[in-house]
């Protein structure tokens, strides 16, 4: 089952962020590129980095200008999370390009990258909420708030997982198709974003 694959994949990529814990470390992707496994790691990469900028923006103490280039980093992490989507989302076009739907096959909602990318945020989220868990300084009530919001969330992962499967093997049956669309977010394009693009366009005093 391709879930399984991915999860696995993503307790890889955190497990190796959290060896060194460090959010400018580069990412040492172990599998061949080209492959879905390639694009799997890299992904996820992209979102735990992310998870820890996240977490340090929030600082109460925070730098102010530690803070706008933290944000930054953020800005650029969403735009590499959605391009990562839209290339899983690109691989399964590919790979499902000869399938014919049938005459009654309806499109689904979301696409496959989409819930899977949904999908590597969970994987994080339990990740990180095991370590709540396991704290040892930690109350107990803390502990045990901790251990149900966990159960939730593997419960997630479990039907998320189902989903991903069944929606996969009805678009390989033809029951569903695929019908992607470009993201395109405007903010990021200084073409498109009219802050960036009226200030291209101030004369230089």
């Amino acid at each position: 089952m391709l879930s399984q694959l991915c999860y696995t994949i993503f307790e890889k990529s955190i497990q190796r962020y959290h060896i060194a814990d460090d959010i400018d470390e580069t990412i040492q992707n172990p599998y061949q590129i080209g492959t879905i496994e390639h694009l799997l790691y890299a992904k996820n990469w992209i979102d735990t980095i992310q998870w820890h900028l996240e977490d340090i923006i929030r600082k109460p103490s925070i730098d102010p200008l530690l803070a706008l280039q933290i944000k930054r980093r953020i800005d650029q992490s969403n735009q590499e999370r959605t391009d990562s989507v839209e290339h899983l989302d690109a691989y399964f076009l590919e790979k499902y390009k000869h399938i014919q739907p049938t005459a009654s096959a309806k499109m689904n909602t979301e696409s496959p990258a989409w819930a899977i990318d949904r999908l590597s945020i969970l994987a994080l989220k339990i990740y990180h909420m095991q370590q709540e868990v396991d704290r040892k300084e930690a109350t107990t009530a803390h502990i045990h708030a901790c251990q149900q919001k966990l159960h939730i969330l593997l419960q997630q992962q479990k039907d998320l997982s189902t989903a991903i499967d069944e929606l996969l093997q009805e678009i390989e049956q033809g029951t569903k198709y695929m019908k992607v669309y470009k993201q395109m977010k405007m903010y990021n394009d200084p073409t498109l974003n009219p802050i960036l693009y009226a200030e291209h366009s101030k004369p230089i005093e």
